[in-house]
Parts: structure tokens; sequence; C-alpha cells
């Protein structure tokens, strides 16, 4: 059997609760960011990558210490490990399609092909064209008003569609502490694939301008304060009202 590279993950240390881990060998276009907060009753693992290598070993949790895992969409890039966690929670519009992770809901058919997928093979003989993401049905659903709480703190859910119709995100709103997924983040947003929706986007992001965020760290690019999330969300209404 085909041994997974061991330096498959790059970790970065954020503040001394929050690790962000990433697939640098990964094509830039599916990689994405996961993000692990500590809490004091429970941990939070904020999506899950692509899952060509496993992501659990690499999440340091103490034994017994709880590990919520929520994806924040159905994507391929930030559910392709979730199986690997048996508290598994995720957005109530695409439940059902987590327990089959059918290439279409995932794109996953969409990385079969990829020109460039990795940069350097996981495993020997690995091949694209063989991706898979195992099924994940959710242990808890999450819908807008919903709250996540580690004991310490509370993050509000929050269904801002666009990107994709079941896009959430997490809002710490005693700390402005918000995790975005793909609603919004630095870098080069994403508004055509099939289930993109750019009216839904134009007013996710009119919501965001008046969300008191402090740092937001998005599924994508790097961590921004709440001057530069309002940057993105007035370019993007801008831009829209152009097309």
């Amino acid at each position: 059997m085909a041994t997974a590279m061991q330096d498959w993950f790059s970790t970065c240390i954020v503040d001394d609760r929050t690790t962000m881990l990433t697939e640098p060998f990964v094509n830039s276009y599916v990689r994405a960011n996961i993000w692990h907060l500590t809490g004091r009753d429970a941990d939070l693992l904020v999506d899950t990558g692509m899952g060509i290598c496993p992501l659990a070993p690499e999440i340091a949790t103490p034994e017994g210490k709880p590990l919520l895992v929520v994806a924040t969409h159905i994507h391929l890039d930030h559910v392709g490990s979730l199986h690997e966690f048996p508290w598994r929670a995720g957005p109530s519009m695409s439940a059902a399609q987590f327990e089959s992770m059918d290439d279409a809901a995932t794109y996953a058919y969409m990385f079969h092909d990829l020109e460039g997928a990795v940069s350097k093979l996981p495993a020997p003989g690995w091949k694209s064209a063989d991706y898979r993401i195992p099924p994940a049905p959710l242990t808890r659903t999450l819908g807008e008003g919903d709250v996540i709480d580690l004991g310490d703190r509370q993050f509000r859910v929050l269904h801002l569609p666009g990107h994709s119709p079941d896009s959430i995100a997490l809002f710490d709103e005693s700390d402005g502490l918000f995790f975005s997924g793909d609603a919004i983040y630095d870098d080069t947003l994403i508004d055509s694939l099939p289930d993109s929706d750019r009216c839904a986007y134009v007013n996710t992001m009119q919501r965001l301008l008046d969300l008191p965020v402090r740092i937001g760290h998005g599924g994508h690019g790097p961590s921004f304060d709440g001057n530069r999330m309002r940057e993105i969300a007035r370019a993007y209404i801008e831009q829209a009202g152009d097309i």
C-alpha cells in the first residue's frame, strides 16, 4: 500500500488559540485554509481540505476533549477529510448531499483532469483521476442563527450564499472573530460555478458591510480585518453593478 507524504500539510500558528493548516502541494485553485481553534470545553476545526492525505493526525486535541468539525460548504476543497472526524457539522441546506459526497455536489470531478493538480505526488502512483471523497453524514446541521458553544466562546452561524447556495460562516459576536469560509476572503472570489449566484453574493456582501468584524479568517488567502473586509465587499458590489 502506498504511503502518503508526511509533510503534506503546512502549519502556521496564528495566535495562542488558533492554528492554520494548508496543503502547499495542491493547485492554488483548490488550496484552502483549514482553521483549528481551541476552546475551553471543545475545540473547533473549520473545513478539512482536499482529503488527499489524512488530516486527523495533524490536529492536536487533548485526549477526551471534543472536536467539532464544521464544513462551511460542500465543495471538494473544504470537505475532503470530513469523514475522518466523528463530530461533523455542516449546512442544513446540503445535509443530504454529505451522505453521498456525490462528485456533482462537491465538484470533485473538476479535480480529475485539473492541469497541475498537485506539484508533488502524495504517494507513488497517485493520480488525480482516482480522486474521490468518502461520504461523511453530518451529526449536526447548521443554519442561520444557530450557535456553536465552545464553553468560553460562542459562534453564531450566518447563512451567506453566493459562492455556493449553502455557504455558512461563523461569527463570535462578543469578540469579532469571523470564520468566513468562501463567503468572503482576501483573494479572487469565485462566483462562476454552476451553483454560484451573483445576485445572492451581492446581498451577502451588503450584509457583511455592517458586520463588526475584528479579524476574519477565510477559506482562502490571508486573514483580514474589518476594514479590509468592507473593501472587498464594496469592490464586489461595484463590480457586480457594472456587469
